[in-house]
């Protein structure tokens, strides 16, 4: 069975957004602590005497929904075979369905100084807020890592430290129905936004007229309630067109500026034109729906593991190719998601959680060498794909393939534990604009107040200037 496959998991973001999540509570947190603690109470009495015969590690979940046993990161058929192999047994706890729920879960078990769970789900925007209570993996992996790609890397990397490994790594791509573009005349997808634009009316409007009136030409995720994907898109639309990284690395504010506003509003253009007047509305799932479900659409923005998992079995999954994300004036850039490993620097098991992630990587490395054996009953494409899918699914490169988009990372490692402010404030001030609620120089302006005001007076002011 193929590994990505055995993950069982549909993270499509690895990136905090909570698709039909349930309102947080003080409550439910403390809910999720009370089963954790009843979960975590044998091995903290255990770390008071010698352990028992054979050691048990645990880990915190983070892709799980909810239910203990419901491995998401780590597949049954895996955890079977690590102890069978190394006599160490892999206990998971559950955690809340809700993104924003999971991370404080992990980080009051982490501040408490717990000496269990051992390993935790790390989501790449955790890092930064994490970066205290996880241990340095460079030491302990240095023969693994230099087989990684250092890109997918760089996403869980604070201050030099490499707070975990990549388990899952999930990359923002275009999809398109390679049907509709073969028989519109178009040998390739577009490689640029005006491409994009100009393609998605060709097709919108011949296919209205064939009598496909609820057509569209491209599908995205505008919904405020999913937040986080909204921050995720706005801030490659903007590094496309060099309006910067949103807050740089350096801590400069960088919203404010006539490439970024000139990208929302590019955006906010495509509401009723080529992508539905509702699409301000649409979670990343009924975007995912309508195009593999329904095939009301030419062009989707979706994940690399939404193509591979997600829409396996959907009827339009033979029509589907996959490129990368458009250029715009700046760059030809996506976004990476997923969730990794890390370890607690507090575990009192650490050794045999190295362990575990060495096993997972060489189950990885053995994956990709197979080769993915050939399924004849799929007809997909891909063309330009982003070069670090070679590390993710290498049988989508082609021989001879060119281009593709590189990665950026969202503002997690310079903001910590102030991600979510600045992501949330980012979220709401693109949504106004998608929705005409505001004009771009507005939303931007006041969007660089209120993030100067979230990340204080340490850091200097606006990265790309301030637009007049």
């Amino acid at each position: 069975m193929p590994f990505n496959l055995l993950i069982r998991t549909r993270n499509l973001h690895g990136q905090g957004s909570c698709r039909g999540a349930r309102r947080n509570s003080s409550a439910s947190r403390i809910g999720w602590l009370v089963v954790a603690g009843v979960a975590l109470t044998p091995l903290f009495l255990s770390s008071c005497r010698k352990p028992a015969e054979p050691v048990t590690i645990t880990y915190l979940d983070a892709e799980g929904l909810g239910v203990p046993g419901d491995h998401r990161m780590l597949s049954e058929r895996y955890l079977q075979e690590f102890t069978r192999e190394t006599g160490i047994r892999v206990n998971d706890l559950p955690t809340p369905e809700n993104n924003g729920s999971k991370l404080e879960l992990a980080m009051d078990l982490l501040r408490s100084n717990a000496p269990s769970p051992d390993l935790y789900g790390v989501d790449t925007i955790w890092c930064g807020e994490m970066s205290d209570y996880l241990i340095d993996l460079r030491p302990d992996l240095a023969s693994e890592i230099s087989s990684q790609d250092r890109d997918i890397l760089n996403g869980y990397t604070v201050q030099g430290k490499l707070l975990a490994i990549p388990n899952h790594p999930n990359l923002h791509v275009l999809v398109y129905r390679t049907d509709l573009l073969a028989k519109y005349g178009y040998k390739t997808p577009p490689r640029t936004w005006d491409e994009l634009e100009q393609m998605a009316v060709r097709i919108q409007t011949a296919e209205r007229a064939a009598g496909n009136r609820d057509f569209w030409g491209f599908l995205w995720a505008g919904s405020i309630a999913d937040s986080e994907q909204l921050t995720f898109e706005g801030l490659e639309w903007q590094a496309a067109e060099g309006g910067g990284h949103i807050v740089e690395p350096d801590g400069r504010i960088s919203v404010n500026n006539p490439d970024a506003i000139r990208a929302w509003e590019r955006a906010a253009h495509w509401v009723g034109w080529i992508s539905p007047p509702s699409v301000p509305s649409y979670t990343a799932l009924d975007a995912e729906n309508k195009f593999w479900v329904s095939g009301g659409a030419a062009f989707l923005l979706s994940y690399s593991d939404v193509f591979e998992i997600y829409a396996e079995d959907k009827p339009f999954r033979n029509l589907g190719g996959v490129t990368s994300l458009p250029r715009g004036k700046a760059a030809r850039v996506a976004g990476m998601g997923g969730y990794a490993l890390g370890i607690s620097r507090t575990s009192t098991h650490r050794a045999e959680a190295i362990k575990l992630i060495q096993f997972l990587l060489r189950k990885q490395a053995e994956f990709r060498a197979s080769n993915h054996p050939e399924d004849p009953n799929r007809k997909e494409e891909f063309f330009e794909v982003p070069p670090v899918i070679k590390q993710i699914y290498p049988w989508w490169i082609k021989p001879g393939d060119s281009g593709g988009s590189e990665v950026i990372w969202r503002p997690s490692a310079v903001t910590g534990a102030k991600y979510q402010a600045v992501s949330k404030a980012y979220s709401r001030a693109l949504h106004s604009v998608l929705t005409r609620e505001s004009s771009g120089p507005a939303a931007a302006a006041a969007l660089e107040k209120e993030l100067d005001h979230i990340m204080g007076p340490q850091k200097a002011h606006s990265a790309a200037g301030t637009a007049k």
